[in-house]
């Protein structure tokens, strides 16, 4: 039923891959290369920094017109407390239920990974530490249109209130309305926001990076969004901090023989259906028998889905399948693709050890149990995670990335003593006398 490498099967084209292929590794890396940016993306997003740098509110309203078509004014750019305030009430009562139920988990989690201050003393005997402050003005974008995704808010908002930043300032697209989904506004001001724009795409990003009369500027930008946010935040790094440059979604799926394919199948059509025709979903197993398995279910069970043209473009485009010998091969491939989010469905006894052998992957998730989607909602960590490759160097959104910190010394005249030899050696090594007389003179009588 399946044929190997560029061949594609009649029920639904999956492409796989064989690891005992002479070319295998050269045509994974060609799998797992992420879109390469885009000339006119850059350009585009170019021009809108560059207008919102000279026009303000102005080039804000002006595309907000012309890619939202909502037509706005410097008074109604910021959602008013009465705004917020009938989005509460319109929501359901088990809807703020369950909005607050994930905001506890999230608190739950990253509770634990508080940075505290401390002290110690060093080998000369002076006081040496730490302190953390809370960033004091902090940017969030929430992606909003025809996906408003409330659970960003919950992964973002909630870091930033419970890290302490005393200013935490949100831009969201409007509809052509010019109004914000109730569910974000509601979300929003159940996370402790309270400043809110109607403002999306890169001029949402130019606006709290470079600030207008009406969006103060703010000190680092959270969120995820289309490449012409990324490209966006890419591009205004250095005026402003940055979390991550998150990509098009990811899932990788490690299945061995006792996995079910209908939950295999959900799971890669979970992460397709993020839409941006560029996800990337990728399963793992040594069983032939599970791999015939998913073509049908990816087949029936996306027939069902009210995103079902989008999802088989993705499957067809996006979706490898690596057939491969053993679980110990599955954790060399996952390391190599360093996937977002990454799914163990393997017996109960084998997880310990294989989830102990994934050192990439931005979530790990495990058991048959753990479908990613609980991650993308509520579970605790930030969803906001590494994509494209990003993985093997860096890690997802946390608390501390709202947090900024100190570095503290204190040396008295016992331990300055001890540090001199080093000093003097130092600074004849490096030929910079002053540094070595800067310590020497603190000894002259």
């Amino acid at each position: 039923m399946f044929e190997k490498d560029e061949e594609k099967t009649s029920i639904n084209p999956v492409k796989i891959l064989d690891y005992k292929a002479k070319n295998f590794w050269g045509k994974l890396a060609e799998a797992c290369k992420p879109a390469s940016r885009s000339a006119e993306i850059s350009e585009i997003v170019g021009k809108v920094i560059e207008d919102v740098r000279r026009g303000g509110d102005k080039a804000l309203i002006e595309y907000t017109l012309k890619f939202d078509r909502a037509r706005l004014t410097p008074k109604t750019l910021r959602v008013g407390d009465a705004e917020i305030a009938a989005a509460l009430k319109s929501v359901p009562a088990a809807d703020k239920r369950e909005i607050k139920n994930a905001i506890a988990c999230v608190k739950f989690f990253h509770k634990r990974t508080m940075p505290k201050n401390w002290r110690a003393k060093n080998p000369h005997g002076a006081t040496v530490g730490e302190n953390f402050y809370p960033i004091e003005r902090v940017g969030l974008y929430i992606p909003g249109g025809n996906v408003p995704l409330v659970s960003t808010v919950v992964m973002t908002a909630t870091l930033a209130n419970l890290a302490g930043c005393p200013e935490i300032c949100v831009c969201t697209p409007p509809n052509a309305e010019g109004k914000i989904n109730a569910h974000l506004l509601a979300a929003l001001s159940l996370s402790g926001v309270k400043e809110i724009y109607k403002v999306g795409g890169a001029q949402a990003i130019a606006a709290m990076a470079l600030g207008t009369k009406t969006v103060k500027p703010v000190l680092k930008l959270f969120g995820p969004g289309n490449a012409f946010v990324i490209e966006a935040k890419r591009r205004l790094f250095g005026d402003v901090g940055v979390d991550l440059l998150p990509g098009p979604s990811e899932v990788l799926i490690v299945a061995d023989k006792s996995a079910k394919a209908k939950n295999v199948a959900a799971d890669l059509l979970s992460q397709a259906e993020h839409g941006s025709g560029k996800e990337r979903i990728f399963l793992l197993t040594a069983s032939a028998d599970l791999l015939k398995k998913i073509p049908a279910e990816l087949k029936s069970q996306s027939k069902a889905l009210s995103h079902r043209d989008k999802l088989e473009k993705i499957i067809e485009s996006g979706c490898v399948a690596v057939i491969l010998p053993d679980l110990a091969a599955a954790a060399r491939v996952a390391n190599f693709i360093a996937p977002e989010h990454m799914e163990l469905h393997a017996e109960k006894s084998k997880l310990p050890a294989l989830a102990k052998s994934i050192r990439t992957a931005g979530a790990i998730l495990l058991s048959e149990n753990t479908p990613t989607v609980l991650g993308d909602f509520t579970a605790g960590p930030s969803h906001t995670l590494p994509t494209g490759g990003t993985g093997r160097f860096s890690s997802g959104l946390q608390l501390s990335d709202f947090m900024r910190r100190s570095s503290v010394v204190m040396y008295d005249k016992a331990s300055l003593k001890k540090a001199r030899a080093t000093v003097e050696a130092f600074s004849r090594m490096e030929s910079l006398d002053a540094h070595g007389n800067s310590l020497l003179i603190r000894f002259q009588k």
